[in-house]
């Protein structure tokens, strides 16, 4: 197939973000083509940088989440640096930012002031609870979301404390929220010829994601509320995790037809033809005759001799894997899920792809995340800064760069 441009080749977008969500929106849309300028403060950048894991002081939460882009050091307290901040947004498709809502209305940069100047600007902010309701005001992060979404109280084991989730559901699942309302206003542009304001909430996106609980509460008339249910599920017999003699293993045989291999291999003919399991009501019903029997067979065997005797019968299931088998995976290593990047400072780094794939471009992004101000001069001449403006800027501190960033090439 003859190669494509990227789809959002020609477009820039200004990532005024920081931490997670609004950063990965950033990586997304450049791994899609966009140039994205990420724009941070004089001296420490985007808090993300603080944040673990450290090589030679670089962060690997950062890199990870602003591949891809052009780097930005500037001072918006200098009237220059308020005016090139002005222009850039003048120059854009898109706005990205992801702080408590009206923090950027009073810095000049909030969605009527762009938009006044630039009716064509897709404006997007990312908060905890969005910019309406009583709420609104308040600061959060995705463990708040997940907390008060309902989510966090379904998970663990009953009648103990719910556990943390280790991954940013909340964030990561509300920034690819934003990347489709982008890329929506954008197509939506091309009729109307105007931008407009995205408004998303990690509370609302967390809400929306479950797929089982609010239909369960409002079709029961309120009876019916999801608790902790431990290592399976009571509505999905049989499907959860299981111990084997040394590890654990995930089996998904809920499905009529998956349940009869499982129920022969692991109980017999007589099980697997007990009319009592015979649909999916049947097996919820007796689920207390049922896991005993599973239990007992995988507990008989390693995790490869049951996963050796499922694949042969067709019943879906798999190993839980740790974050080194992961990188590990033919699976993964086929798919190109991991990223190699070469740094400035840090040299050949590895980081996990985003799972774009697209027939005719390809979305792998190889430049890594930009050092703090690499590209002030380039970005600050594109908008029309003479080169003695330039230098000035950087002499007074409005344009800072890091001593690292200083020693790269343009």
């Amino acid at each position: 197939m003859t190669p494509q441009p990227l789809p959002l080749d020609g477009f820039r977008v200004v990532d005024y973000s920081h931490f997670l969500a609004g950063p990965y929106v950033g990586r997304c849309l450049a791994a899609l083509g966009a140039e994205v300028i990420k724009v941070e403060r004089p001296t420490q950048g985007d808090a993300g940088r603080r944040h673990p894991y450290f090589i030679d002081g670089q962060s690997g939460y950062f890199l990870q989440q602003n591949m891809g882009k052009r780097g930005l050091c500037v001072d918006m307290k200098d009237a220059r640096g308020a005016e090139l901040m002005r222009r850039l947004a003048d120059s854009a498709d898109v706005f990205v930012e992801n702080y408590r809502p009206g923090t950027l209305s009073r810095l000049g940069l909030g969605y009527e002031a762009l938009a006044a100047r630039n009716p064509a600007l897709v404006y997007c902010s990312v908060s905890a609870y969005g910019h309406t309701g009583p709420d609104a005001h308040r600061a959060g992060f995705g463990l708040i979301a997940e907390a008060k979404s309902g989510i966090m109280q379904m998970i663990g084991s009953p009648g103990e404390a719910p556990p943390l989730l280790r991954i940013a559901l909340g964030d990561m699942y509300t920034g690819i929220h934003a990347v489709a309302s982008i890329c929506a206003a954008l197509l939506g542009r091309t009729r109307s010829g105007r931008g407009q304001h995205i408004d998303l909430a990690l509370y609302d996106c967390l809400v929306s994601m479950h797929e089982y609980a609010v239909q369960c509460y409002t079709l029961s008339g309120g009876v019916e509320v999801p608790v902790q249910t431990g290592h399976d599920l009571p509505t999905s017999t049989l499907y959860g995790l299981f111990s084997a003699r040394d590890g654990h293993l995930v089996i998904a045989a809920q499905v009529d037809d998956a349940w009869q291999r499982f129920a022969r291999l692991a109980g017999g003919d007589a099980f697997a033809a007990d009319p009592r399991f015979r649909d999916a009501a049947g097996r919820n019903a007796h689920r207390g005759e049922i896991l005993p029997v599973a239990r007992a067979w995988v507990a008989a065997h390693t995790v490869a001799e049951c996963l050796a005797a499922l694949e042969a019968n067709d019943v879906p299931a798999a190993r839980v894997q740790r974050i080194d088998e992961v990188l590990a995976d033919p699976q993964i290593i086929e798919r190109g899920m991991l990223v190699e990047q070469q740094h400035p400072v840090l040299g050949t780094i590895r980081l996990p792809n985003l799972p774009f794939r697209l027939s005719a471009c390809d979305t792998t992004c190889r430049t890594p995340a930009p050092l703090l101000g690499q590209h002030n001069r380039g970005i600050a001449a594109s908008l029309g800064f003479a080169s003695d403006e330039i230098d000035a800027m950087e002499h007074d501190g409005v344009l800072y760069a890091e001593p690292a960033a200083r020693a790269v090439p343009a």
